[in-house]
């Protein structure tokens, strides 16, 4: 899961951000973008869960080819990304609620 944002290092005149602030968001010829990466992430965090899950209950089933130390290190994998979308999403919900709080 990678949860990195591309950033320039020089700062945008003020050209660039009417540029960048006019330009159509969320087209379909859009390469990234923050749902595109939300989404790849929400994608990552469940595959995380179900392999650890998976782990979890070959180990159960005393797979001789799963070991105890793989299994907890995918659960804690798991855990911690959980962990992060939900910081997220908690974020998200706080920003949401800040803007419609905001008068106009």
């Amino acid at each position: 899961m990678d949860l990195r944002i591309a950033s320039t290092t020089q700062p945008l005149t003020g050209t660039q951000l009417a540029r960048r602030a006019t330009a159509p968001q969320g087209g379909a010829g859009e390469v990234g973008g923050f749902s595109t990466a939300f989404k790849d992430a929400l994608r990552g965090v469940s595959n995380a869960q179900a392999q650890a899950s998976d782990l979890q209950r070959e180990v159960q089933l005393e797979n001789p080819n799963v070991s105890l130390e793989e299994t907890m290190v995918a659960m804690q994998k798991a855990q911690i990304g959980f962990q992060a979308t939900l910081h997220v999403r908690n974020r998200m919900v706080q920003a949401y609620t800040d803007i419609m709080n905001m008068q106009v």
